[in-house]
């Protein structure tokens, strides 16, 4: 493997750390922005849209999340949202692509502690 796939699949060597952002004790002029890079950031996710439909894919394979979407969204009205629970990755990509195909809108995709909730709006 070259460059980036080396570093991508982790086979090539380890980057070696900067210790001057890796040290917590060092005194001087960078001390304060050491301490600042090492704090914990709190990451607020926007509220998940109100979902008039979910489906439970969790533990399902692609396609399934895909054609039980594919099924459902008919039996919601035009602008509601529908959410899937999926936990397969193929899902996760494959989603918002079916919905650029099919020309219904993908509002967004929220981390679960097994999986994700993925947003789809029916437009047609």
């Amino acid at each position: 493997m070259t460059g980036r796939r080396s570093r991508l699949f982790g086979r090539g060597p380890a980057a070696e750390p900067d210790d001057q952002l890796r040290r917590t004790d060092q005194r001087g002029p960078d001390a304060g922005s050491a301490r600042f890079l090492e704090a914990e950031r709190a990451v607020v996710s926007p509220p998940a849209p109100a979902a008039a439909l979910t489906i439970d894919a969790l533990g399902r394979k692609c396609p399934i999340p895909i054609i039980m979407l594919a099924e459902q969204i008919r039996d919601v009205p035009l602008g509601a949202v529908v959410a899937v629970l999926a936990d397969d990755p193929a899902a996760y990509t494959d989603i918002p692509s079916w919905c650029a195909m099919k020309a219904q809108e993908f509002v967004t995709s929220q981390d679960l502690a097994q999986g994700w909730a993925l947003y789809i709006r029916r437009r047609l």
